[in-house]
C-alpha cells in the first residue's frame, strides 16, 4: 500500500492548459522565475494506447503544477 499523497492530474488537454496558464500568471505576478511547463505531445496516434504520450504529459503537468504551488505557498 502506497501512503504517499497523490499529485492531482489534469483530466484533459484543456484543463492542463488552464492550470499552466493560471499558475504562470501567478508566477509572473510574484516575479518568480521557474522552468517552463512541459510541452504538449505531438506524436499521439489517437488510438487510445495503454501508456499514451498524453498520460505521461498529464503526469508531467501535475508534477510541474505541484512544484509551482509549493513555491507560491512559500511567498
Amino acid at each position: 500500500m502506497n501512503d504517499e499523497p497523490q499529485i492531482p492530474l489534469p483530466s484533459n488537454a484543456y484543463q492542463a492548459r488552464q492550470w499552466i496558464a493560471d499558475l504562470s500568471v501567478q508566477l509572473a505576478q510574484n516575479d518568480i522565475l521557474f522552468r517552463d511547463p512541459p510541452e504538449e505531445p505531438t506524436s499521439c496516434c489517437g488510438r487510445g494506447c495503454n501508456g499514451c504520450v498524453w498520460e505521461g504529459y498529464f503526469q508531467a503537468v501535475g508534477y510541474w503544477c505541484e512544484q509551482v504551488r509549493g513555491i507560491l505557498l512559500k511567498e
